[in-house]
């Protein structure tokens, strides 16, 4: 299993269990957040349409990454409605999403989930952790 989708399945169960534990969330998101996942591994071009979710994960090592639901990166994408289940491994790495009319990010000092809930609309978007930006970040295009 390559490192890619093993972080994936470890970030789908981290998820899972923190879900079950969980009842609501404090965070502050505007509801328009957007994110993609690029590693140094091949990315391949994702189109999915308005409702569908995508995984956002950054850790435990200096990993970040956004996949679709079959764990492949995601390069392109439709305009619309997106949920984005986010998976923060590591209190030293943030995950930060923009692009046009989205700005989300996770604090740098905690871990866990959040779940955004964003509107793509057509143009380019970029993903990185902050305190690493030049070496933990991935690009991906919104069009359609």
């Amino acid at each position: 299993m390559t490192r890619t989708r093993m972080g994936a399945v470890i970030g789908l169960a981290v998820l899972a269990v923190a879900l079950a534990g969980c009842g609501g969330s404090d965070d502050d998101a505007s509801g328009t957040t957007t994110e993609t996942t690029t590693t140094s591994e091949t990315t391949t071009d994702t189109t999915a349409a308005s409702g569908t979710t995508l995984t956002a994960s950054v850790g435990p090592g200096f990993d970040i990454s956004l996949t679709d639901a079959d764990g492949a990166a995601v390069s392109t994408l439709s305009p619309g409605e997106y949920t984005i289940e986010v998976s923060d491994q590591s209190d030293i790495h943030n995950f930060h999403l923009t692009g046009p009319g989205v700005d989300e990010m996770t604090d740098v000092g905690g871990t866990g989930t959040e779940t955004w809930t964003v509107t793509f609309e057509a143009g380019s978007y970029h993903f990185q952790c902050d305190p690493h930006a030049s070496t933990m970040n991935g690009d991906f295009e919104v069009s359609g």
